[in-house]
């Protein structure tokens, strides 16, 4: 199965300029906890609810500061046309709830989420991402000591 077939097409994106503020509420009427960040048609960044707390208001700044100050500038994608195996896999390794979905031209054209692992796509999927995203930088050493001493 595809990405295509499980993700969400409905994406709400927000340029950063714009405020965490106006973040924090374009994902309060969207129930999501994170927004693709884009500038002149390119996909520059991620502003989660997590980024919004930890780098904007742990760090004592105001619901008026730009996004580009508290967003992850790192992107990571998967493509639509991936198999759902390998984006589990993927989001598993990165630890990350969400992808950015883009076409071979590399646009933005849906978001994949743990969520829709859940209810579209299948157990053995979603259990593989969510163990990935859960474990600790520990869990992952002694995960690639198991495998590399059972693959000598």
């Amino acid at each position: 199965m595809k990405i295509a077939n499980i993700m969400s097409r409905d994406v709400q994106v927000i340029a950063p300029d714009a405020t965490f503020g106006e973040a924090a509420a374009l994902m309060r009427s969207s129930d999501t906890g994170a927004l693709p960040v884009a500038e002149n048609d390119r996909l520059v960044g991620m502003i989660t609810d997590r980024d919004i707390a930890i780098r904007g208001l742990a760090d004592g700044k105001g619901p008026e500061t730009r996004i580009r100050d508290v967003m992850s500038p790192a992107v990571n994608y998967c493509f639509e046309d991936e198999d759902v195996a390998h984006v589990a896999d993927n989001m598993a390794e990165l630890q990350v709830r969400r992808l950015p979905v883009m076409n071979r031209s590399k646009r933005l054209v849906g978001i994949v989420s743990l969520a829709d692992f859940a209810t579209r796509g299948s157990l053995r999927h979603t259990a593989r991402a969510l163990h990935g995203i859960s474990q600790n930088d520990e869990d992952k050493r002694d995960s690639a000591h198991r495998r590399r001493s059972h693959a000598s």
